[in-house]
């Protein structure tokens, strides 16, 4: 005789734990790449999907309790036939948070309390930056009759004084003379190197001599016609392009505006690399990137995460 009849049906699997992992997945992602849209939609899933996947481990404490009555001397009076049933229905067993249940939510919590002890950290050594940076403020060089054209500039400023030398930059300030259209143009290259961000040197004397300070501003004339990093190796142009050594791309640079006929530095960007020279040089320019990081070509899909502009 089949006794199929008398198995009681366990659920499948929940697909729930799974939503809500991809949920958790989208968020990280949207804090990863900015992206407030895509963060708000993993947040929305993660506590959606989470929810329904608490009610599903807890379904069996969550079910309605029968009522039943308790025991009486009536039972003993029933029919004999009725008994049995009477009594069967008397010492029915309530349902209960089994220990299974109980085992597989322990797991589950401690799991996951472990995993945050983990992973909250680590996540926030790689997000937090990327909204905590400060970024450098506009700096006044001075003005642009200290920069003779043609000539490289070494430009030594603070760019936190209240922060005293722990804050000093490097800039190599080239004066390009003016553009087709009589804009005028500048090479602003920043001193360290984008292997891993050691200081920069230029390739030439250096005029001591001639040597000013412009309001905290140092300017000291240089024969540049190439830069080195004597860390590694590294070899860049006179426009600051990778010759040689383990660079990735070309130095960064500096944008930079013209007021009351000074030069002031703004924010600095990244550059791939630099066709022709001076005014007329074209320039394959990317969103600033730390040193060792690829901003064009198939590596760059390696870096996805671009940290707010810091230049300590």
């Amino acid at each position: 005789m089949s006794d199929s009849g008398n198995h009681t049906h366990v659920p499948g699997p929940s697909l729930w734990p799974i939503a809500f992992a991809v949920g958790i997945a989208c968020l990280l992602l949207g804090l990863v790449l900015d992206s407030m849209v895509i963060a708000g939609i993993g947040l929305v899933i993660a506590v959606v999907f989470g929810i329904l996947w608490a009610r599903d481990v807890s379904r069996d404490v969550r079910g309605e309790v029968p009522e039943v009555e308790p025991e009486t001397r009536a039972v003993a009076d029933l029919p004999a036939e009725a008994a049995p049933a009477a009594r069967a229905t008397a010492s029915a067993p309530l349902p209960a948070y089994t220990r299974s249940r109980f085992l597989e939510a322990s797991t589950i919590g401690l799991g996951a309390a472990i995993g945050a002890v983990v992973t909250v950290p680590a996540l926030g050594f790689m997000v937090l930056p990327s909204f905590t940076n400060v970024e450098e403020n506009d700096v006044d060089l001075g003005p642009i009759d200290n920069f003779p054209e043609g000539t490289y500039v070494i430009a030594s400023y603070l760019a936190h004084p209240s922060l005293g030398e722990v804050s000093r930059r490097t800039a190599f300030v080239r004066n390009n003379g003016f553009t087709d259209g009589g804009e005028p143009s500048f090479t602003i290259l920043y001193s360290r190197c984008v292997h891993l961000g050691c200081p920069v040197q230029p390739n030439g004397p250096i005029d001591e001599t001639a040597k000013k300070d412009v309001d905290g501003v140092e300017l000291r004339p240089v024969l540049a016609q190439s830069f080195g990093c004597p860390c590694h190796g590294g070899l860049y142009d006179a426009e600051g392009n990778r010759q040689a050594g383990p660079p990735v791309r070309s130095l960064d640079r500096y944008t930079f505006s013209i007021k009351d006929g000074r030069l002031i530095l703004n924010e600095l960007y990244a550059v791939a690399n630099v066709t022709g020279t001076g005014a007329s040089a074209t320039i394959s320019a990317y969103p600033w990137a730390t040193p060792g990081v690829h901003v064009d070509g198939a590596e760059a899909w390696l870096y996805p995460i671009v940290p707010s502009q810091v230049t300590s």
